[in-house]
């Protein structure tokens, strides 16, 4: 039988080799851009660019997700045995205590930011707290502890890094190319016209390849982080059962982002999931059905 142990690793295992696959990617498609164009220097411009994109990101991108969420902090005093559940999980996972949050959301769902263990929130939506039991609400409580620990946003700060760089390398060369900012093709011969070819539908494909691979990290992640949770609290059962009331629960929730879906436990649109396997490839969420079976299937 699988242990919680055995689950943590091979997630581990997983998004280390799917983003030293990102690398390779990035690199094989600079330098086939490149060679197509007949000029690197855009390629520098393309990193700064991307780079100096994600900072502003990753510094501020907490208070633009709580904002877009209409999450309000709470204090000891607005919900003690909230507070209690949080400080004990964080002391268990050896974590400073996040700023707490609560939206005003009638949707079970919960979602961990901050760029940091030191700068971390967790958000809990009204709904959550209503719906879920406390082995159930710790099951999710540590789920998002186990994201700040895992430095999962740390993790897809760098990713989007990388997606940003394909995206803008990718339209650079685009542009440059149907402007004729390429070497000439005469001067090499055809090879060039070969490589320019592989360039076009290289370029216009990278982009698409490499939110494919976001979002392959973007699952793996989630289930690293209910592995970490069930060995953090030692109650798999718990998750699972938080898993299936969300999951269930058709309410929509009202400040649903695209940009922040990915944040949250279970994905926050209802009714929009399909089950095909070309919808959980664009996933940013493994399915819950998946993810309980796991969880349930686990020896502490």
């Amino acid at each position: 039988m699988a242990t919680i142990y055995t689950h943590a690793s091979e997630n581990i295992a997983k998004t280390w080799l799917l983003l030293t696959f990102f690398f390779v990617f990035i690199i094989g498609l600079g330098w086939l851009l490149s060679q197509a164009l007949g000029d690197s220097g855009f390629l520098y411009i393309a990193v700064a660019i991307a780079f100096f994109q994600s900072f502003f990101s990753y510094w501020f991108s907490d208070k633009i997700v709580l904002a877009m969420a209409g999450a309000k902090p709470i204090e000891k005093r607005d919900n003690p045995e909230l507070y209690r559940l949080v400080e004990n999980l964080t002391i268990a996972a050896g974590l400073p205590l996040p700023k707490i949050y609560i939206t005003n959301e009638a949707q079970p769902n919960a979602f961990a930011t901050g760029r940091d263990k030191n700068h971390a929130v967790v958000a809990v939506t009204r709904g959550l707290l209503e719906r879920l039991d406390k082995p159930e609400l710790e099951g999710v409580i540590a789920h998002e502890l186990s994201h700040i620990g895992n430095k999962d946003m740390l993790l897809q700060t760098m990713v989007v890094i990388l997606v940003g760089i394909v995206a803008i390398i990718s339209d650079l060369f685009l542009r440059v190319s149907f402007w004729g900012g390429r070497r000439d093709d005469n001067d090499r011969g055809q090879l060039g016209l070969i490589l320019f070819a592989f360039g076009i539908v290289a370029a216009i494909l990278a982009p698409l390849a490499a939110t494919m691979i976001q979002l392959a990290i973007s699952r793996k992640r989630e289930f690293l982080a209910d592995a970490s949770a069930a060995l953090l609290t030692r109650y798999p059962e718990g998750l699972a059962r938080a898993l299936q009331k969300i999951s269930s629960d058709s309410t929509p929730l009202r400040s649903a982002k695209d940009s922040t879906a990915h944040l949250y436990i279970s994905s926050p649109f209802r009714g929009k999931q399909a089950k095909s396997w070309l919808t959980n490839l664009f996933s940013t969420h493994p399915p819950i059905e998946e993810r309980i079976k796991i969880l349930l299937e686990m020896s502490v």
